[in-house]
């Protein structure tokens, strides 16, 4: 018997935006996906340790711009 279900496949990871002005990565990393929320973080700042498969960090330098690739976890 076929199956109706539609496997739906969203994107996990971000590296095309190393570079990029953080709240502007945040718009397109919640659009791109919309089942997580992007998290903005100075780099080398204190943070939560769990794993969460809704959320983002998006790791920036003191102007900003995104350091790390941003990776769902």
């Amino acid at each position: 018997m076929a199956s109706n279900v539609v496997k739906t496949i969203n994107k996990s990871s971000w590296p095309e935006l190393v570079g990029v002005n953080g709240a502007k990565a945040k718009l397109i990393i919640e659009n791109e996906n919309k089942r997580v929320t992007g998290v903005i973080q100075l780099e080398r700042t204190p943070h939560s340790l769990d794993i969460c498969c809704n959320r983002v960090f998006i790791w920036v330098d003191n102007k900003g711009n995104i350091v790390k690739v941003p990776t769902i976890g």
